[in-house]
């Protein structure tokens, strides 16, 4: 990997912030962020898609290898410019932390399947040959967060081209330039590798209803939703073929019989990556009351601090706001000025001021707490006393809210992982590690940061946007 100063970074930042932040994009080139070319991003939708429809027909064209190299080329790229796309994004969103959304992107470009995650099936009979191969959709219409932007973009970027498709993505209006950055990147890869200059193409200005117009557009074939509920109720209403990554609320249960110096120190790990931003971290601990004392030691010693149960309700007013839903009902939603942010900054807005080396806030509750029922994407993490498992498994699965997300478990006693995985039917369920080995880093498996429970397809790889298509030779060329 090139070495990347910290004063090229800035200048990268920079130029994209204070130029998205001085325009009035009314009379913006839509193309360029500050003297660089963004290749790929569009005013209009339409135009967007319609350049997208070039690029697939460029696409099917292609053979699988070259498919490839335009794949190989992003996880060059992606591995390269990392750290200017991890800065960009702390910059932009406020929210994260710098190393460990470069780790996110390495993670990416290390561990997202490529062509070789699209296998065709033979089946031969006394009836002859059946194929049955993974097909493109044609051009698929994504939305991604504002958590995991760019991340999110090469991600899905590298399936959806692996399986053959065109791209093109409403980001999150909070990351924008974040986003197009990542779209810029892809292209850039795919010209270098031969393919079409523009392969994936994004909004300049991304709105509710550039999403609708993406949604409802005959040549969009796919829909991909990687965000909260309501943009993934939107999609799924669509009346296409939509692929939804939702919420979630992940619980972690311990019991007496786990390593407690080494949960302490893996949920803390898992609970602070990127400061809790990605939807399979941890959010609030289920621990045997025997045991609860021990793992709270272990976690003090592993960058917690922990409030009162006075300061934690102080802390609430703060993190989570009221509103009201379509019904006029009172609910309560994060405080967008609070998601993401580090733990010391968070303290400090109680009046508690420690280092940045405090990574966690932990505090006991009881099992009705905010901090318990709410999904923070806050370095936040509340503590139930349980009695035994079948307490913890009934409170978990009700904090869970029946998303099927993920859910965390350290423990040596196979009845008990055995009974909590049957019980909250989650997607991703981690025992013993922290909560990122879920997705490949510092476990096996490939990465993903569309993880879609809502639509069944769970962790989503390049065959996850296809169809299948099948060809049938009857009575001939079965030769056994």
């Amino acid at each position: 990997m090139p070495n990347i100063s910290e004063s090229e970074i800035r200048e990268v930042v920079n130029l994209v912030l204070n130029k998205m932040k001085a325009s009035d994009t009314s009379d913006w080139d839509s193309t360029h962020y500050g003297p660089r070319k963004f290749v790929g991003v569009y005013s209009d939708m339409n135009d967007a898609i319609s350049a997208v429809q070039e690029a697939y027909l460029k696409v099917r064209a292609m053979s699988v290898e070259q498919r490839e190299a335009i794949i190989t080329e992003i996880r060059r790229l992606t591995r390269a410019e990392a750290p200017i796309m991890a800065q960009l994004g702390v910059s932009e969103t406020g929210m994260g932390k710098v190393e460990h959304k470069r780790l996110k992107h390495i993670l990416v470009a290390d561990k997202t399947p490529g062509t070789e995650d699209i296998v065709s099936n033979a089946r031969t009979g006394d009836n002859g040959l059946t194929l049955v191969e993974m097909a493109p959709f044609g051009v698929v219409g994504a939305i991604t967060p504002s958590t995991n932007p760019s991340e999110t973009i090469i991600c899905n970027s590298i399936g959806m081209i692996a399986a053959g498709n065109g791209v093109v993505f409403n980001p999150h209006p909070n990351a924008i330039a974040t986003s197009n950055y990542a779209v810029d990147l892809v292209n850039r890869a795919s010209k270098a590798a031969g393919g079409p200059e523009v392969l994936v193409c994004s909004m300049v200005k991304p709105t509710l209803e550039s999403a609708a117009i993406m949604q409802s557009h005959p040549l969009v074939r796919l829909l991909v939703c990687t965000g909260g509920p309501g943009v993934v109720k939107a999609v799924l209403s669509s009346g296409k073929k939509a692929i939804g990554a939702g919420a979630g609320n992940p619980p972690v249960i311990v019991d007496d019989t786990a390593d407690i110096k080494k949960a302490g120190k893996d949920i803390i790990d898992g609970c602070t990556f990127d400061n809790n931003l990605p939807c399979i971290a941890e959010k609030e601990v289920f621990a045997f009351r025997n045991i609860a004392d021990e793992l709270i030691s272990a976690m003090l010693k592993n960058g917690a601090y922990m409030i009162t149960s006075e300061q934690a309700d102080a802390l609430a007013k703060i993190v989570l706001v009221e509103a009201k839903d379509k019904k006029g009902n009172t609910r309560f939603v994060v405080n967008r000025d609070c998601v993401g942010r580090d733990a010391h900054v968070l303290l400090a807005k109680i009046g508690i001021n420690v280092s940045s080396d405090i990574r966690c806030i932990i505090c006991e509750t009881d099992f009705n707490h905010l901090f318990v029922q709410e999904e923070l994407m806050m370095p936040i993490l509340p503590i139930v006393r349980v009695n035994n498992i079948e307490e913890a498994i009934e409170l978990a699965v009700k904090a869970e809210h029946g998303n099927r997300h993920t859910a965390h478990m350290h423990s040596k006693n196979i009845d008990n992982l055995s009974a909590f995985a049957r019980a909250v039917e989650t997607t991703i369920f981690v025992k013993n590690a922290p909560s990122y080995a879920g997705i490949g880093f510092g476990g096996e498996g490939h990465a993903t940061f569309t993880i879609a429970g809502p639509t069944g397809e769970g962790i989503t790889s390049a065959r996850s946007f296809t169809r299948q298509r099948r060809c049938v030779m009857a009575d001939s060329f079965r030769i056994i």
